[in-house]
């Protein structure tokens, strides 16, 4: 029993101390509704995860290793987000929106070298989102993630038929995502992956290769079909308003 609870605390808070301070601030402001609890928190969380100006975090948000957490001047956490930050921490640059339901999880229990999350400025991660950093996810500037992207820096080894994968290891080379790029909704962006500066993902597409900057790829698995420097989409249809 002693062990289960060690472990158990072991990934909640980098100590016992820091775990009971994490929680009861958490349990007392968390779920103060509209935005009165966003200002108390905005005031509180200052105790337990470092904030760069002001920002946003809506009842309901749960952050674990939360003293790994970074939130940049004007950052909104939207009802629901779950960041869960052990060793590698999560950054999220000023501006950027992480919405409905999104989970951020760096999920580091092997000492990986390069575990964490960081995305840029100005960026969104949409709702319901799922990110494992096990071997580090970079977001750039600008991005935007649709719902339900999945960004998985993990993969399973799986080559000797006569162990359970779960006993293999896995490996964790890392996802890149470079500036202005767009990944559609549904998405699924595999480990060992680079999405290239203002590239397009389509909706539900599965990466496992990279995608170079300006190119746009879609399908399972995802292929380039256009480079947008050497064939550029059509003009805009009559009538279609852009805002």
């Amino acid at each position: 029993m002693r062990e289960q609870l060690s472990l158990y605390l072991s990934r909640q808070a980098t100590s016992l101390p820091r775990y009971v301070r994490e929680q009861l601030i958490q349990a007392a402001l968390g779920w103060v509704p509209g935005i009165v609890g966003i200002g108390l928190r905005a005031i509180a969380y200052r105790a337990i995860l470092r904030m760069e100006g002001a920002a946003a975090i809506e009842d309901g948000v749960r952050l674990r290793f939360a003293d790994n957490v970074r939130l940049g001047h004007g950052v909104y956490l939207d009802h629901g987000v779950y960041i869960h930050a052990c060793p590698g921490g999560v950054s999220i640059g000023a501006g950027s929106l992480v919405m409905k339901n999104a989970i951020l999880h760096v999920y580091n229990f092997r000492n990986l070298p390069h575990s964490g999350i960081t995305i840029g400025a100005r960026s969104l991660v949409g709702e319901g989102c799922i990110l494992r950093g096990q071997g580090g996810i970079t977001i750039g500037d600008d991005v935007y993630l649709g719902t339900l992207v999945q960004v998985l820096a993990v993969n399973h080894v799986f080559a000797d038929t006569s162990r359970p994968i779960s006993h293999q290891g896995i490996t964790a080379q890392g996802i890149s995502i470079a500036d202005g790029a767009w990944v559609g909704s549904g998405a699924i962006i595999l480990d060992g992956v680079r999405v290239g500066r203002n590239a397009v993902v389509g909706a539900g597409a599965v990466v496992t290769k990279d995608v170079p900057d300006y190119c746009v790829a879609v399908g399972n698995p995802a292929r380039v079909v256009r480079d947008l420097r050497s064939d550029p989409m059509p003009a805009q249809q009559p009538g279609l308003v852009v805002y």
